[in-house]
């Protein structure tokens, strides 16, 4: 297995669907790390495309002047989702009970997980599911920066650096067969951390890791 199960703990172990059980209608990143989003989805998304955004809210960033197929949100919170304007349909489910998505195989071109990852428990079976229901040729891009419910993180998590992070979703990506090697961004905060604890806005890291489905799987 990828993680020991010491590494798959949080502090706070208790159901996540009580800890998201009432609605966060904020963004948990800052206008520049949005903007940077976007910009990497308006690069990286084709028109007229399935799109799974997976762990979702009421905001998606996908950019405005795109049209797509279909947008499935995945989330949490079923209040958040229903306000979430891009959102074709939407399901519940607690990917840390049950990691197995009620989605069929190659359904969609691209996965989405924006600053999510770090609360996946069991990221191998997540992401075999991610490689599962994207078609050949899909791409999958998962966001993150340095903010987080810290005690719904996971320990792998909570104890790497930046780096070391951005690291951990690249060994997420290797444990599929059939994913390609991850292209990495990596933008560091441009403020000290403790102007960024202190909230002033301008400073949150840009972290991705894009990754395509290969069209077959070398032997």
């Amino acid at each position: 297995m990828l993680l020991k199960p010491d590494q798959r703990l949080k502090l706070d172990d208790t159901d996540d669907n009580l800890f998201y059980a009432y609605p966060r209608f904020v963004t948990h990143v800052d206008e520049g790390f949005i903007q940077q989003l976007t910009g990497l989805y308006r690069e990286k998304l084709q028109p007229n495309t399935r799109i799974l955004d997976l762990m979702s809210s009421w905001v998606s960033h996908l950019p405005e002047e795109i049209n797509f197929a279909h947008v499935e949100g995945h989330g949490l919170n079923a209040e958040e989702l229903e306000r979430n304007p891009r959102l074709n349909h939407y399901f519940v489910q607690n990917l840390n009970e049950n990691p197995g998505l009620p989605l069929p195989d190659q359904e969609f071109d691209a996965v989405l997980n924006c600053v999510s990852v770090q609360y996946i428990q069991y990221p191998e079976a997540v992401f075999s599911e991610i490689h599962r229901i994207l078609k050949p040729g899909g791409v999958a891009i998962i966001s993150f920066s340095n903010r987080m419910f810290y005690q719904k993180a996971i320990q792998a998590w909570r104890d790497a650096s930046e780096p070391g992070r951005l690291e951990l979703v690249k060994r997420y990506f290797a444990s599929v067969p059939g994913f390609s090697t991850p292209e990495i961004i990596a933008r560091k905060a441009t403020i000290p951390n403790i102007l960024q604890w202190l909230g002033a806005p301008g400073g949150d890291p840009f972290y991705a890791a894009i990754a395509h489905k290969q069209l077959t799987i070398d032997s």
